[in-house]
């Protein structure tokens, strides 16, 4: 019955076509078809209603309004389109995976999903979209237009979406709610991005390697590990980027940018996730937690190394030697060992060092600072691992046992001399006659018998010894 009609309907056209109308009549239909202009922009129409309709555009005139909210309208359509939200009706359905639309516009977008059809393509660089309003947004990257201003702070967007987005940090509203966490948000998007870290899902797989993602931008990023890209390339020194954020942090040393700012202290950060762990000394937060021994931790990173200790584990190889370590900055720290790099120099007296602690322990000599006090006498220590030290003093505690004897230090270092009692060695030797010492200053006492150095005097006669001990037993003859 359908082919029928339709076979009926061609003939119709095809007979209508062939018809030949008088002079007369065709100067009547030509005067009736322009008979409706625009007075504002010159464009015509076949009706009259479709000009009346037009017109609202230039006067801005909407006379079509919804009873329930409220909002206006210019077109009949429009308003009867806008009436299915509140309805909730969706009588435009798509006959193949029979999902529903209240806009009939909104089904045709649709259906381009199971044709794959693009048929709007951008002239410049020919990139094809599904939708036409995707096409006018895309040729804003090429034209660089921004239509959209905050009239707030006046900051213009390429999108509408944008600019909604944009005011809610003026306004500080954050309207969608995580209801597993609370956590509210105000993009709907970052929402969404959210609940995966409850739900786990990973919706975007790279199609070489399988690995898969939570956000598409994170894939995106991914990738360039496969082709090598580095798309982003810094104008002042010309580096290049794998991603768009890390030329944006670059270029901060360069302009010695901080935008973010730490509400409490007023410190300022080039980063936000800088600040982000620059807060918790303030608030002492540790929400990083081992879950071996239960020692909790301000960032990931230090809960990351903490856990090398229980497993053992040391990933960082030196190149040189071999030598393996469990964190990337003593791997650092251990090449300098031999190429003999000390990049750390003291403005004082110039003397250099290989790691910033040390530089920081060493200019305490010249500043006489001793941060470090004994809470049981009072005593101050420039160094931490001094205090600690002075503390078994008071304690009595001698941590560090001997496995051949069982006896016990208070020092490790005293521990190791120690050791060498029952191992014989002697590894410091005597560059002149060659005798070795279990202790280095053994060694150094013996070396002033080939040098005649005697740096210890009487203070009564002024009678000079090689060391302390034999000064001591001289002193006894003046009590």
């Amino acid at each position: 019955m359908e082919n029928e009609l339709l076979v009926t309907k061609v003939r119709f056209k095809s007979q209508f076509k062939s018809i030949e109308f008088p002079d007369d009549i065709k100067k009547e239909n030509t005067k009736r078809e322009s008979l409706y202009h625009c007075d504002v922009c010159g464009k015509s129409f076949y009706k009259k209603s479709n000009l009346t309709t037009h017109k609202y555009i230039h006067t801005g005139e909407k006379p079509y309004r919804c009873d329930v909210c409220g909002k206006s309208f210019s077109q009949n359509v429009h308003l009867i389109g806008h009436k299915y939200i509140h309805t909730g009706e969706k009588p435009y359905h798509c006959d193949i995976c029979g999902k529903s639309f209240s806009q009939r516009s909104s089904l045709t977008n649709h259906l381009y999903i199971h044709t794959g059809l693009k048929p709007y393509q951008c002239d410049i660089c020919g990139k094809a979209f599904s939708q036409k309003e995707h096409l006018t947004k895309h040729k804003r990257i090429h034209t660089g237009e921004k239509p959209y201003q905050c009239d707030i702070c006046s900051k213009s967007f390429s999108q509408r979406s944008r600019l909604t987005n944009h005011l809610l940090t003026h306004t500080g509203v954050k309207p969608y709610h995580c209801d597993i966490c609370g956590k509210s948000f105000s993009q709907n998007e970052h929402l969404t991005k959210h609940r995966r870290i409850h739900t786990g899902e990973k919706p975007y797989q790279c199609d070489i390697c399988s690995k898969s993602f939570s956000q598409r931008s994170s894939l995106t990023n991914h990738m360039h590990i496969h082709t090598g890209g580095k798309p982003y390339h810094c104008d002042i020194c010309g580096k290049t980027f794998s991603q768009n954020e890390q030329l944006t942090k670059h270029k901060r040393i360069h302009t010695g940018e901080k935008p973010y700012h730490c509400d409490i202290c007023g410190k300022t950060f080039s980063q936000n996730e800088q600040l982000t762990k620059h807060k918790r000394i303030h608030t002492g937060e540790k929400s990083y937690q081992c879950d071996i021994c239960g020692k909790s931790f301000s960032e990931s990173g230090y809960l990351t190394s903490h856990k090398r200790i229980h497993t053992g584990d040391r990933p960082y190889q030196c190149d040189i030697c071999g030598k393996s370590v469990s964190q990337t900055s003593e791997l650092t720290k251990h090449k300098r060992v031999h190429t003999g790099e000390k990049p750390y120099c003291c403005d004082i007296c110039g003397k250099s060092f290989s790691v910033s602690t040390a530089l920081t322990r060493h200019r305490r000599i010249h500043t006489g600072e001793k941060p470090y006090h004994c809470d049981i006498c009072s005593k101050s220590f420039c160094q931490s691992g001094e205090l600690t030290k002075h503390k078994r003093v008071h304690t009595g505690e001698k941590p560090y046992c001997c496995d051949i004897c069982g006896k016990s230090f208070s020092q490790v270092n005293s521990l190791t001399t120690h050791k060498r009692i029952h191992t014989g060695e002697k590894p410091y030797h005597c560059d002149i006659c060659g005798k070795s010492f279990p202790q280095r200053n053994n060694l150094t006492i013996h070396k002033r018998i080939h040098t005649g150095e005697k740096p210890y005097h009487c203070d009564i006669c002024g009678k000079s010894f090689s060391s302390g001990n034999p000064l001591n037993i001289h002193k006894r003859i003046h009590m």
